[in-house]
Protein backbone atom coordinates (compact mmCIF):
# COMPACT_ATOMS: atom_id res chain seq x y z
CA UNK A 1 0.00 0.00 0.00
CA UNK A 2 2.48 2.47 0.81
CA UNK A 3 4.74 1.57 -2.32
CA UNK A 4 1.21 2.75 -4.27
CA UNK A 5 1.06 5.74 -1.85
CA UNK A 6 4.85 7.11 -3.12
CA UNK A 7 3.75 5.93 -6.65
CA UNK A 8 1.01 8.51 -6.66
CA UNK A 9 3.29 11.41 -4.91
CA UNK A 10 6.29 10.89 -7.38
CA UNK A 11 3.73 11.27 -10.23
CA UNK A 12 2.19 14.57 -8.79
CA UNK A 13 5.58 15.51 -8.41
CA UNK A 14 6.96 14.67 -11.50
CA UNK A 15 3.58 16.36 -13.36
CA UNK A 16 4.13 19.89 -11.42
CA UNK A 17 8.02 19.78 -12.13
CA UNK A 18 7.07 19.35 -15.82
CA UNK A 19 4.47 22.12 -15.91
CA UNK A 20 6.57 24.33 -13.77
CA UNK A 21 9.91 23.83 -15.97
CA UNK A 22 7.38 24.11 -19.15
CA UNK A 23 7.36 27.88 -18.37
CA UNK A 24 10.92 28.22 -18.38
CA UNK A 25 12.60 30.23 -21.35
CA UNK A 26 13.06 27.96 -24.41
CA UNK A 27 14.84 28.96 -27.87
CA UNK A 28 13.19 32.16 -28.86
CA UNK A 29 12.04 31.84 -32.55
CA UNK A 30 14.72 34.05 -34.92
CA UNK A 31 13.15 37.28 -35.68
CA UNK A 32 12.63 38.33 -39.14
CA UNK A 33 16.29 40.67 -39.35
CA UNK A 34 19.74 39.58 -38.78
CA UNK A 35 21.76 42.10 -36.99
CA UNK A 36 22.68 45.36 -39.20
CA UNK A 37 26.56 46.00 -39.72
CA UNK A 38 28.04 49.33 -41.02
CA UNK A 39 29.67 48.50 -44.51
CA UNK A 40 33.24 48.79 -44.98
CA UNK A 41 33.66 49.68 -47.86
CA UNK A 42 30.82 50.11 -50.41
CA UNK A 43 28.78 52.52 -52.43
CA UNK A 44 25.35 53.32 -52.93
CA UNK A 45 24.80 55.66 -55.93
CA UNK A 46 21.43 56.12 -57.89
CA UNK A 47 20.01 58.75 -60.38
CA UNK A 48 16.29 59.26 -61.59
CA UNK A 49 15.10 60.85 -65.02
CA UNK A 50 14.41 64.72 -64.72
CA UNK A 51 11.14 65.07 -63.52
CA UNK A 52 11.70 61.36 -61.48
CA UNK A 53 9.55 61.83 -58.02
CA UNK A 54 12.25 59.96 -55.64
CA UNK A 55 15.36 61.57 -56.79
CA UNK A 56 13.85 64.86 -57.94
CA UNK A 57 15.52 63.93 -61.08
CA UNK A 58 19.11 64.46 -59.28
CA UNK A 59 22.30 61.79 -58.72
CA UNK A 60 23.85 60.59 -56.02
CA UNK A 61 26.34 58.63 -54.78
CA UNK A 62 27.52 57.96 -51.04
CA UNK A 63 30.12 55.71 -49.55
CA UNK A 64 30.71 54.71 -46.14
CA UNK A 65 33.44 56.76 -45.69
CA UNK A 66 31.27 59.88 -46.47
CA UNK A 67 27.68 59.22 -44.64
CA UNK A 68 26.62 59.19 -40.97
CA UNK A 69 25.47 55.53 -41.56
CA UNK A 70 25.57 52.82 -44.28
CA UNK A 71 23.76 50.15 -42.66
CA UNK A 72 23.21 46.31 -44.34
CA UNK A 73 20.93 44.37 -42.54
CA UNK A 74 19.80 40.75 -44.30
CA UNK A 75 17.27 38.44 -43.55
CA UNK A 76 17.26 35.60 -41.43
CA UNK A 77 16.37 32.95 -44.01
CA UNK A 78 18.29 34.94 -46.81
CA UNK A 79 15.51 35.76 -48.31
CA UNK A 80 16.17 39.66 -48.57
CA UNK A 81 18.40 42.47 -47.79
CA UNK A 82 17.74 46.60 -46.60
CA UNK A 83 20.33 49.25 -47.03
CA UNK A 84 19.80 52.29 -44.63
CA UNK A 85 21.90 55.55 -45.56
CA UNK A 86 22.18 58.39 -43.67
CA UNK A 87 23.99 61.45 -46.17
CA UNK A 88 26.16 64.44 -43.73
CA UNK A 89 23.22 66.82 -43.88
CA UNK A 90 21.05 63.72 -42.51
CA UNK A 91 18.93 62.94 -45.48
CA UNK A 92 18.24 59.39 -45.52
CA UNK A 93 18.05 56.67 -48.25
CA UNK A 94 15.92 53.52 -47.70
CA UNK A 95 16.33 50.00 -50.41
CA UNK A 96 14.81 47.04 -49.87
CA UNK A 97 14.99 43.75 -52.01
CA UNK A 98 13.44 40.48 -51.40
CA UNK A 99 12.91 37.26 -53.16
CA UNK A 100 9.42 35.86 -53.33
CA UNK A 101 7.79 34.15 -50.53
CA UNK A 102 9.97 30.91 -49.46
CA UNK A 103 12.76 31.67 -51.85
CA UNK A 104 16.38 32.89 -51.20
CA UNK A 105 18.31 35.75 -52.85
CA UNK A 106 20.37 34.18 -54.99
CA UNK A 107 23.08 35.58 -56.83
CA UNK A 108 23.48 36.01 -60.65
CA UNK A 109 19.60 36.37 -60.68
CA UNK A 110 16.98 38.81 -62.23
CA UNK A 111 13.84 39.83 -60.20
CA UNK A 112 11.33 41.41 -62.40
CA UNK A 113 7.99 42.88 -61.83
CA UNK A 114 8.69 43.71 -58.41
CA UNK A 115 5.75 44.64 -56.09
CA UNK A 116 6.00 46.61 -52.53
CA UNK A 117 4.60 45.84 -49.25
CA UNK A 118 1.37 45.40 -48.53
CA UNK A 119 0.68 45.12 -52.40
CA UNK A 120 3.17 42.00 -52.57
CA UNK A 121 1.44 38.97 -52.99
CA UNK A 122 3.62 35.74 -52.21
CA UNK A 123 4.88 35.13 -55.88
CA UNK A 124 6.32 38.80 -55.95
CA UNK A 125 9.96 40.12 -55.49
CA UNK A 126 9.49 42.95 -53.88
CA UNK A 127 11.50 46.34 -53.87
CA UNK A 128 11.45 49.26 -52.32
CA UNK A 129 13.67 52.76 -52.30
CA UNK A 130 12.86 56.00 -50.87
CA UNK A 131 14.33 58.74 -49.63
CA UNK A 132 12.82 62.33 -48.50
CA UNK A 133 10.39 61.34 -50.93
CA UNK A 134 8.80 58.41 -50.81
CA UNK A 135 6.08 56.75 -53.53
CA UNK A 136 4.07 53.84 -51.62
CA UNK A 137 3.49 51.99 -54.90
CA UNK A 138 5.64 51.02 -57.67
CA UNK A 139 7.14 48.19 -59.80
CA UNK A 140 10.16 47.20 -61.12
CA UNK A 141 13.43 44.88 -61.02
CA UNK A 142 16.68 44.38 -59.76
CA UNK A 143 19.48 42.14 -60.13
CA UNK A 144 21.69 40.11 -57.54
CA UNK A 145 25.22 39.74 -59.38
CA UNK A 146 26.83 38.60 -55.88
CA UNK A 147 25.76 37.71 -52.43
CA UNK A 148 27.78 36.12 -49.51
CA UNK A 149 26.13 35.28 -45.70
CA UNK A 150 27.52 34.96 -42.82
CA UNK A 151 25.43 33.17 -39.66
CA UNK A 152 21.97 33.91 -39.53
CA UNK A 153 21.37 35.77 -42.73
CA UNK A 154 24.58 38.28 -41.98
CA UNK A 155 25.13 39.91 -44.93
CA UNK A 156 29.39 39.90 -45.74
CA UNK A 157 28.91 40.82 -49.66
CA UNK A 158 26.71 41.98 -51.77
CA UNK A 159 26.67 43.53 -55.06
CA UNK A 160 23.07 44.50 -56.54
CA UNK A 161 21.77 47.08 -59.11
CA UNK A 162 18.04 48.38 -59.33
CA UNK A 163 15.42 50.26 -61.16
CA UNK A 164 11.80 51.28 -60.02
CA UNK A 165 8.96 53.16 -61.26
CA UNK A 166 6.79 54.94 -58.65
CA UNK A 167 2.97 53.94 -59.90
CA UNK A 168 1.65 55.37 -63.09
CA UNK A 169 5.24 56.78 -63.61
CA UNK A 170 7.49 56.05 -66.89
CA UNK A 171 10.47 57.81 -65.08
CA UNK A 172 12.70 55.59 -63.16
CA UNK A 173 14.87 55.54 -60.85
CA UNK A 174 18.15 53.19 -61.26
CA UNK A 175 21.15 52.68 -59.13
CA UNK A 176 23.50 50.24 -57.73
CA UNK A 177 24.51 48.63 -53.88
CA UNK A 178 27.65 47.40 -53.50
CA UNK A 179 28.95 46.28 -50.30
CA UNK A 180 31.76 44.86 -47.95
CA UNK A 181 30.97 44.50 -44.26
CA UNK A 182 32.97 43.53 -41.56
CA UNK A 183 33.75 39.83 -40.92
CA UNK A 184 30.91 38.19 -38.60
CA UNK A 185 31.06 37.27 -35.10
CA UNK A 186 31.53 34.38 -33.97
CA UNK A 187 27.90 32.30 -33.58
CA UNK A 188 27.81 31.57 -29.61
CA UNK A 189 28.60 28.31 -28.44
CA UNK A 190 27.88 27.59 -24.68
CA UNK A 191 27.54 24.31 -22.50
CA UNK A 192 26.62 23.80 -18.86
CA UNK A 193 27.50 21.01 -16.07
CA UNK A 194 26.26 20.15 -13.17
CA UNK A 195 27.26 19.99 -8.92
CA UNK A 196 26.52 16.36 -8.44
CA UNK A 197 26.53 17.32 -4.54
CA UNK A 198 24.03 20.14 -3.12
CA UNK A 199 23.21 20.88 0.12
CA UNK A 200 20.30 21.39 2.75
CA UNK A 201 19.61 22.99 5.35
CA UNK A 202 17.76 20.56 8.63
CA UNK A 203 16.74 23.38 9.85
CA UNK A 204 14.57 24.95 7.08
CA UNK A 205 14.92 22.47 4.53
CA UNK A 206 16.19 24.76 1.74
CA UNK A 207 18.41 23.28 -0.60
CA UNK A 208 20.99 24.63 -3.09
CA UNK A 209 22.08 23.11 -6.20
CA UNK A 210 24.35 24.39 -8.69
CA UNK A 211 26.74 24.09 -11.65
CA UNK A 212 28.82 26.18 -14.24
CA UNK A 213 27.95 27.47 -17.61
CA UNK A 214 31.04 28.25 -19.94
CA UNK A 215 30.84 30.25 -23.18
CA UNK A 216 32.97 31.50 -26.15
CA UNK A 217 31.31 35.31 -25.79
CA UNK A 218 29.93 37.42 -23.42
CA UNK A 219 26.22 36.01 -22.68
CA UNK A 220 22.92 36.71 -21.12
CA UNK A 221 21.76 33.52 -19.59
CA UNK A 222 18.29 32.51 -17.66
CA UNK A 223 17.79 29.00 -15.54
CA UNK A 224 15.23 27.47 -14.59
CA UNK A 225 15.62 24.40 -11.60
CA UNK A 226 13.95 21.86 -10.13
CA UNK A 227 14.40 19.53 -7.60
CA UNK A 228 12.62 15.99 -5.40
CA UNK A 229 13.52 13.76 -3.36
CA UNK A 230 11.42 10.48 -2.88
CA UNK A 231 11.16 9.65 1.04
CA UNK A 232 8.99 7.09 2.89
CA UNK A 233 6.74 9.82 3.94
CA UNK A 234 6.57 11.80 1.24
CA UNK A 235 8.25 13.49 -2.21
CA UNK A 236 9.71 17.40 -1.06
CA UNK A 237 9.94 18.94 -4.49
CA UNK A 238 10.92 22.46 -5.06
CA UNK A 239 11.97 25.03 -8.36
CA UNK A 240 13.62 27.70 -8.57
CA UNK A 241 12.62 30.05 -12.05
CA UNK A 242 14.22 32.93 -13.87
CA UNK A 243 17.91 33.01 -11.80
CA UNK A 244 20.00 35.23 -14.26
CA UNK A 245 23.12 35.86 -14.64
CA UNK A 246 26.24 36.26 -17.69
CA UNK A 247 28.28 33.92 -19.16
CA UNK A 248 31.82 35.80 -19.55
CA UNK A 249 34.51 33.50 -21.83
CA UNK A 250 37.76 32.61 -20.55
CA UNK A 251 36.46 30.15 -17.51
CA UNK A 252 33.51 28.70 -16.18
CA UNK A 253 30.56 30.85 -14.17
CA UNK A 254 29.03 29.44 -11.24
CA UNK A 255 25.81 29.58 -9.98
CA UNK A 256 23.98 28.31 -7.37
CA UNK A 257 20.12 28.60 -6.46
CA UNK A 258 18.49 27.85 -3.14
CA UNK A 259 14.88 26.46 -2.49
CA UNK A 260 12.59 25.23 -0.11
CA UNK A 261 10.07 22.42 -0.86
CA UNK A 262 7.84 25.10 -2.88
CA UNK A 263 6.01 23.04 -5.20
CA UNK A 264 5.18 20.51 -1.92
CA UNK A 265 5.66 22.40 0.98
CA UNK A 266 4.02 19.41 2.92
CA UNK A 267 7.02 17.43 2.87
CA UNK A 268 10.74 18.78 3.28
CA UNK A 269 13.62 17.75 1.58
CA UNK A 270 16.79 15.84 4.01
CA UNK A 271 20.22 14.67 3.40
CA UNK A 272 20.30 11.69 0.56
CA UNK A 273 19.80 11.10 -2.78
CA UNK A 274 18.02 13.61 -5.02
CA UNK A 275 16.71 14.62 -8.38
CA UNK A 276 17.83 17.76 -9.85
CA UNK A 277 16.23 18.89 -13.64
CA UNK A 278 15.84 22.30 -15.00
CA UNK A 279 16.03 23.81 -18.96
CA UNK A 280 18.34 27.08 -19.40
CA UNK A 281 18.61 29.66 -22.31
CA UNK A 282 21.45 32.07 -23.19
CA UNK A 283 21.06 34.64 -25.67
CA UNK A 284 23.25 35.33 -28.41
CA UNK A 285 23.84 39.35 -28.35
CA UNK A 286 25.04 39.56 -32.22
CA UNK A 287 22.46 37.48 -33.70
CA UNK A 288 18.65 37.08 -33.22
CA UNK A 289 19.28 33.95 -31.44
CA UNK A 290 18.69 32.04 -28.09
CA UNK A 291 20.60 28.59 -27.57
CA UNK A 292 19.00 26.36 -25.43
CA UNK A 293 20.62 24.99 -22.49
CA UNK A 294 18.44 21.76 -21.52
CA UNK A 295 20.09 19.43 -18.61
CA UNK A 296 18.36 16.21 -18.07
CA UNK A 297 17.15 14.99 -14.97
CA UNK A 298 20.98 13.75 -13.14
CA UNK A 299 21.25 12.22 -9.73
CA UNK A 300 22.55 14.61 -6.90
CA UNK A 301 23.42 13.90 -3.34
CA UNK A 302 22.31 16.56 -0.73
CA UNK A 303 24.67 16.88 2.34
CA UNK A 304 23.73 19.14 5.50
CA UNK A 305 25.27 22.53 4.96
Amino acid sequence: MRRSVLGRGLARTVAALTATLALAVTAAPLTSTAQAAEAVTGTLSFSGDPGEYVTGGQSYSYTPDTTQMFDVQGATDESGLSATVVSPEGERWFLDMAAPSGEKLAPGVTYTNTSNWPNAQPGDPQLEFSGDRDCQNGTGSFTISSISYGPYGYIRAVDATFERYCSGSTLPVRGELHAQMPDPAPELAVSMTLNTTGTVNTHTGVITVGGSVTCNKSAPVTLNTSAYQIQKTGTPSGSYENLTFTCEPGSPVPWTASFPSNLDPTASFKPGAAVLRGIGSARDNDYPATVNLPFPDTDITLVKS
